[in-house]
C-alpha cells in the first residue's frame, strides 16, 4: 500500500512539472509577439471648391493714370482750335489760340511805360551827378543831395517795375496760345471759337496715353479686403482680354454721395484697349485660390506657415502663404481642390507618419 501511495505522488508531481513547463514555454512565446500600436486617428478638411474665398467682381472703367486739365494762363476771345475730342497730339502741339489783339495792346502800353520810365531815370541819374560835383565844391548843403539821390533810387525803382510789366506782357502774349504738355489723347474739349473765357478756365482734358488704369468703385463694406500693392484680375467686356493689374491707389475717403471709395489699378501694356472702355475687376489673387482653413490647422515652423497634408496615410508638411484672418479662421494661398488637410492636433505630428483618417 506505501509503494502505491508513493507511485501516486511521482505521477502527480511528474504531471504538475509537465504544467509548469507548459506555461513557461507559452510565456516565452508571448514575448516575442511584440503588439504594433495603431496610427494616430487626425482631424482633416478637404479642399473643395465651396472652401475657396468668394471673389468680389466690380465694373470698372479704363482710363489714363495722367489726367490734366488745360487751362489759358490768360483770358480772351478763342478764334482757332486744332483738336478735337480723341485727337491724339504730341507735346508743344498748339490745341487752341486767342484773339491776341488785346494783349498786344497791352505789351505796347507797357513797352511805352518802359520807355517813360528810363528817360525819368536819365534824368535824375544826370541831376544827381550835377549835384555830386556841387556838393564837392560846397556849393550846396548835404540835404540837398540826398534830395537828388532819393529822386534817382524812386526813378529806378519805377524803371525796374516797368520793365517787369513789359515782360509779363511778352509772357501773356506767348500765353495766348494753349499747347500740350505732354504725348496724348483730348478725352473732353469745353469750349468753342467765338467763346470768350477767363483766365484759368478749364478748356480742355488732356489724357496721357503713355500709362492706363482701371478706375473701379468699391462699397465701404468691402474695401478693407483691398490693399495697395494687390494683384487682380481684369477682363475686358469688348475684347475679351484677361489681364493681371495692381492696385496702385485707394482714395482715402469716401465719395459722400455714393459711399464707396475710388481705386486705381494699373494696367500692364495691352493691346487694343481704349479709353473708357468697361471692363470686370475681380479683387481675388491670381497665382493662387484663397482657401478658408481653422486657424489650428496652420503649423508654424520659424517664419514658415505650413499645413500637414494626408496622402497615402502618412502625412506631408505644405507651405503655404498667409493672407488674412476672419475670427477663428485663416485665409492662405498654396492649395488646391482635392488636398486633404489636417485641423486640429498638428503640433505632435512629423514628416512621414502614419496617420488614420477615421476609426
Amino acid at each position: 500500500m506505501r509503494k502505491n501511495f508513493r507511485d501516486g505522488e511521482f505521477h502527480l508531481k511528474k504531471f504538475l512539472s509537465a504544467i509548469i513547463a507548459a506555461s513557461f514555454l507559452l510565456a516565452g512565446c508571448g514575448d516575442n509577439e511584440v503588439a504594433t500600436p495603431k496610427p494616430p486617428v487626425v482631424k482633416v478638411q478637404q479642399i473643395t471648391a465651396s472652401t475657396a474665398a468668394q471673389e468680389e467682381n466690380y465694373s470698372g472703367v479704363v482710363r489714363g493714370r495722367y489726367e490734366t486739365n488745360l487751362s489759358f494762363q490768360v483770358g480772351g476771345k478763342i478764334i482757332s482750335r486744332e483738336v478735337q475730342t480723341g485727337s491724339l497730339v504730341r507735346a508743344g502741339e498748339v490745341l487752341m489760340t486767342l484773339d491776341p489783339k488785346d494783349i498786344v495792346e497791352q505789351s505796347r502800353s507797357t513797352q511805352a511805360q518802359v520807355a517813360s520810365a528810363k528817360a525819368q531815370l536819365q534824368l535824375a541819374k544826370s541831376n544827381l551827378e550835377r549835384y555830386s560835383e556841387l556838393f564837392k565844391e560846397d556849393a550846396i548843403a548835404a540835404a540837398v543831395l540826398d534830395q537828388f539821390k532819393t529822386q534817382y533810387d524812386a526813378a529806378k525803382a519805377a524803371y525796374d517795375a516797368a520793365v517787369a510789366q513789359a515782360r509779363q506782357s511778352e509772357n501773356a502774349l506767348e500765353y495766348t496760345n494753349l499747347t500740350a504738355n505732354a504725348d496724348g489723347v483730348i478725352s473732353a474739349v469745353n469750349a468753342e471759337v467765338g467763346q470768350v473765357i477767363a483766365a484759368g478756365q478749364n478748356i480742355l482734358t488732356l489724357v496721357q496715353t503713355g500709362e492706363l488704369e482701371v478706375v473701379v468703385n468699391i462699397p465701404e463694406n468691402k474695401i478693407s479686403a483691398v490693399q495697395i500693392g494687390q494683384r487682380v484680375s481684369i477682363t475686358f467686356w469688348a475684347t475679351g482680354n484677361e489681364v493681371t493689374g495692381t492696385v496702385r491707389e485707394i482714395s482715402p475717403m469716401a465719395d459722400p454721395d455714393s459711399r464707396t471709395f475710388a481705386v486705381k489699378i494699373s494696367l500692364p501694356e495691352v493691346q487694343n484697349i481704349q479709353l473708357g472702355m468697361t471692363a470686370n475687376v475681380a479683387t481675388r489673387e491670381i497665382s493662387a485660390s484663397e482657401i478658408i482653413l481653422p486657424l489650428n490647422a496652420i503649423y508654424q515652423t520659424g517664419d514658415a506657415a505650413q499645413v500637414w497634408l494626408v496622402d497615402g496615410g502618412k502625412v506631408f508638411a505644405k507651405k503655404v502663404e498667409v493672407t488674412g484672418f476672419d475670427d477663428n479662421n485663416v485665409r492662405v494661398h498654396g492649395l488646391k481642390a482635392g488636398d486633404i488637410v489636417v485641423v486640429a492636433g498638428v503640433q505632435k505630428l512629423h514628416e512621414g507618419q502614419a496617420v488614420r483618417t477615421g476609426d
